[in-house]
């Protein structure tokens, strides 16, 4: 039986056509992330089944839902799909515990992780079971949204965009609902966004949708590195993400330090405990690039790195480099005299200056400012 959802589908709609032939992890959370316009929600609808016109096949581990070829086609309640949208979509007339009770009575099949008590304890519903849901802040008519959708017991969850309408801080609160539900649940996530600090909190796998074509599919660390996808994040934002393990806390100056793959990375301080993990997110803009190790200077992270790859840009003055630091990479984006001046070339050792981090764990930590902003450890 081949694993994962494999997806070999096409929709036209307009002038515009979705042509998607990819096979997608179904383990965890998986992110579909491209542009606006990108085909995100039609990949979606396509595999809940609410696009009639969609040709070709799609299958879930091996369980066809459809099969044009062969005149199948299961109908969108008999899918197991669960569905999140942008804007909650609960029933006015019902409180939160009626919308709750409409998911579980049209539940796809009984597992016994999944009932009632144990939703309304992960997602923190206790104290709304009573209340209309016109009365719901934002983030609080999602997990109620979320809440429904696990107790339908789908196979799969569809998470369109679920954060897009929500503040900072109620975007934080709620992704850390959503990133324990797997767990929580067993149910794999594929979830669609536009936002980058998304995809580097919640996601395992990173599929990349642009113009109706999914471009590439991989481990998120992975496919962040790469260098040959379009920019679809923009120049700007282009970047990685690395795991640490916290090994040390400096009280005195208010300073994390992680172990990132046999190296030190300082960070503004965070709560997290000795052994415990942290995902950050560093922008290719701000990783600068030294041949020999610099002297007397502000910035905190100078790692030892090997030049993987460099793809100058012959349009811009500027040039991509991919950098290894062993089983993870960073990339730098410097302009191309610097590179021909430093003479970067694959498998030339250099040092990595670490300009500034973003904490993705939390999304916001102390080193990252209401406004959005970064601190810059110097």
């Amino acid at each position: 039986m081949t694993q994962g959802l494999q997806l070999d589908c096409r929709l036209d709609c307009g002038n515009f056509s979705c042509d998607l032939r990819q096979t997608l992890p179904l383990t965890g959370i998986t992110a579909l992330f491209g542009p606006s316009g990108s085909g995100k929600t039609m990949t979606l609808r396509m595999i809940a089944g609410l696009e009639p016109a969609a040709q070709g096949r799609i299958a879930v581990n091996g369980t066809t839902w459809l099969d044009t070829d062969a005149g199948e086609s299961v109908s969108t309640h008999r899918r197991g799909a669960g569905f999140v949208f942008q804007d909650a979509r609960l029933f006015r007339h019902l409180d939160v515990e009626g919308n709750l009770h409409y998911g579980a009575k049209r539940g796809f099949a009984q597992r016994s992780r999944i009932n009632m008590s144990h939703v309304v304890d992960a997602l923190d519903l206790g104290s709304l079971m009573g209340r209309r849901v016109t009365g719901l802040s934002g983030g609080e008519r999602q997990r109620v949204a979320i809440g429904r959708a696990i107790l339908a017991r789908p196979k799969l969850l569809l998470m369109d965009e679920p954060l897009s309408a929500l503040d900072l801080p109620r975007r934080a609160e709620i992704m850390s609902y959503i990133e324990a539900l797997p767990a929580l649940f067993g149910i794999p996530i594929i979830y669609v966004t536009h936002a980058i600090d998304e995809v580097a909190r919640l996601a395992q796998s990173l599929a990349l949708i642009s113009s109706g074509r999914l471009v590439a599919c991989g481990p998120v660390q992975e496919t962040l590195a790469r260098l040959d996808l379009p920019p679809l994040t923009g120049r700007f934002e282009a970047g990685v993400v690395l795991d640490g393990v916290v090994f040390e806390q400096d009280e005195k100056f208010a300073l994390t330090s992680l172990d990132i793959g046999g190296q030190q990375l300082v960070v503004p301080a965070l709560d997290l405990a000795h052994g415990e993990s942290a995902r950050l997110r560093v922008r290719a803009r701000d990783v600068s690039i030294a041949r020999a190790q610099p002297q007397g200077i502000s910035i905190r992270n100078v790692l030892k790195a090997t030049i993987a790859e460099v793809v100058l840009e012959p349009d811009t003055a500027f040039a991509e480099v991919r950098l290894s630091l062993g089983v993870q990479d960073l990339r730098a984006r410097i302009t191309r005299k610097a590179a021909a001046d430093l003479r970067l070339k694959p498998g030339l050792p250099v040092f990595a200056l670490v300009k500034s981090v973003t904490l993705d764990r939390r999304l916001l930590t102390p080193a990252v400012r209401t406004d959005g902003q970064e601190d810059p450890l110097h």
